[in-house]
Order: C-alpha cells, then sequence, then structure tokens
C-alpha cells in the first residue's frame, strides 16, 4: 500500500469504494427490518429511572423543622390590590406612582391612530421590608407590556440612554482643565 511514504492513490480509492458500498447495503437491509416492524405509535415507553429532588433542595423532603417559608403574598393584579387588605397603601402607591410620571412629563396622551390597538400596561406590586420582616413601604410599578410590539409596526428602533461612570469622569477632568463652571 504504501511505497516510503506515498500512498498509492488508487488502493485508497478502491479502499473508499468498497467501504461506501458495505454501508449503503448496511442502510438498505436496515430500512427493509423498519419496513417490517409494525410500529404502535400509541403506545410511548415511559421511563423507569427514580426522580429525585436536587440535592440543594433535599431540605424541603427530607423534614426539617427550623426552615423559613417566605410567602409572596404580594397582589398581581390590580383587582387583587384592590381586594387585599392593604387595598388603600396600594392606592397611594399607585397614585404616587402616576404622580411622579405626570411630573417627570414620561408620556403624552393622544388618540391612537384608526385600526392600531394601543400597547396594555401592566401594575406591578412589592411589599419592602425591614431585616425584621416589618413592611416599611408599598411599591407599585406601571408597566409596559412591550412583549406585544412588533418591530416595524409599534416601534422602528430602541434606545436605552445610559451614562457611562466614564464619560462623566472624561466631562468633569474637561471641565476642571478649562476652567469650566458646573
Amino acid at each position: 500500500m504504501a511505497s516510503g511514504s506515498k500512498i498509492d492513490l488508487e488502493e485508497v480509492q478502491e479502499t473508499q469504494y468498497g467501504i461506501d458500498q458495505q454501508m449503503e447495503q448496511e442502510l438498505q437491509s436496515h430500512d427493509d427490518v423498519i419496513e417490517d416492524e409494525a410500529i404502535d405509535t400509541q403506545t410511548f415507553r415511559r421511563t423507569t429511572r427514580i426522580r429525585r429532588a436536587p440535592k440543594k433542595f433535599e431540605f424541603l423532603v427530607n423534614g426539617y423543622n427550623d426552615v423559613l417559608i417566605i410567602t409572596n403574598d404580594e397582589p398581581i393584579s390590580y383587582e387583587e390590590a384592590l381586594s387585599d387588605k392593604d387595598s388603600q397603601k396600594w392606592l397611594e402607591a399607585m397614585k404616587s406612582k402616576m404622580d411622579s410620571m405626570y411630573d417627570n412629563k414620561v408620556w403624552t396622551l393622544v388618540d391612537p391612530p384608526e385600526g392600531i390597538k394601543p400597547i396594555g400596561c401592566k401594575w406591578v406590586f412589592k411589599r419592602k421590608t425591614d431585616m425584621d420582616g416589618n413592611v416599611i413601604t408599598y411599591k407599585a410599578r406601571l408597566i409596559a407590556k412591550g412583549y406585544t410590539q412588533r418591530q416595524g409596526v409599534d416601534f422602528d428602533e430602541t434606545f436605552s440612554p445610559v451614562a457611562m461612570l466614564k464619560s462623566i469622569q472624561i466631562l468633569l477632568v474637561i471641565a476642571v482643565y478649562y476652567d469650566y463652571k458646573i
């Protein structure tokens, strides 16, 4: 097959041709076996392995009594906030947020164009607590349902103005160097 370090090209091609023919014959015989077998698509094999909780959650399964269970009892919707025992505090938090957005001129109220459905919004509620678990403040945020937007229909480009600390430092250095008033 090899003379010195050279390989005879014809021998390699013949070997490769033989391997290709053999693989093709095996694939054809395998296809014949599959066609002969009737596959029942209604029954599926179920796994027989034993399911276990990950080790990091074993304390929940093994019955430790000194585990603190944290309940997330914040309202999920506006209706739940109004029917909550602290509904007055939630209303104050929502009013505070709306006043803040109005004062900062976050949006301009306009009528939607005909045939266009406005993007909805949702209230998100959080109780802020201290170290002992006592509620300090009630927070309400109004979130736009941005996942309903389609590019080219609802928006063309996305901008996120962010001031980097390096940029602010550079501006301050320039102001100091040229003795500008800040």
